[in-house]
């Protein structure tokens, strides 16, 4: 995720201060991991600086100052651009998943590879179970329910890959011990 450009497009609507910029992240990203008010600050301090945000005034509200930010027109740019650049589908295999099951097997511990592919699945079966009901909940925003499909596609994905390599390994092992 690119904090900046989730801040740029948050600020798009209208001038807003750091604590509304989280609170509003939380929100419209309900699945996203949140954001802590200072990566907010530190990056609206980054985004100023390079003149991508201006500060558009403050307010003292039962409080300390807080200073709203509106997007420049140098923002309201690389915004714009941020959002027309298609993303490269990633080149390497980053997952912890995938890792610890080939260290496994470098180990030549195919009990262990297996142990952790069977228990693996039970806990994405479970998570698919949980996200599932929030789409079905009525009470669900449509923030929420597409949140949970693009997690249920990336469940999918990583249970037919435990699958498939349950299989796998099964096959080695009785081709390695006739």
């Amino acid at each position: 995720m690119s904090t900046p450009h989730v801040l740029l497009g948050l600020l798009a609507g209208g001038s807003r201060h750091g604590y509304e910029l989280k609170r509003a992240h939380d929100e419209r990203l309900p699945r996203a991991r949140p954001l802590a008010f200072g990566q907010v600050y530190a990056t609206l301090g980054r985004l100023e600086r390079d003149g991508l945000v201006a500060a558009a005034g403050q307010d003292r509200a039962s409080g300390p100052d807080r200073t709203a930010y509106e997007l420049t027109g140098d923002g309201r740019s690389a915004l714009d651009e941020w959002l027309s650049a298609v993303e490269t589908p990633m080149p390497y295999v980053a997952s912890t998943l995938f890792t610890k099951v080939v260290v496994a097997l470098l180990v030549a511990d195919i009990d262990r590879a297996r142990s952790y592919l069977v228990a693996q699945r039970a806990a994405h079966t479970a998570r698919l179970r949980e996200l599932t009901s929030v789409k079905t909940d009525p009470a669900a925003s449509v923030s929420d329910v597409i949140a949970a499909d693009f997690a249920i596609a990336h469940l999918d994905a990583d249970l037919r890959w435990l699958h498939t390599t349950l299989d796998r390994v099964a096959d080695w092992y009785r081709e390695v011990h006739p």
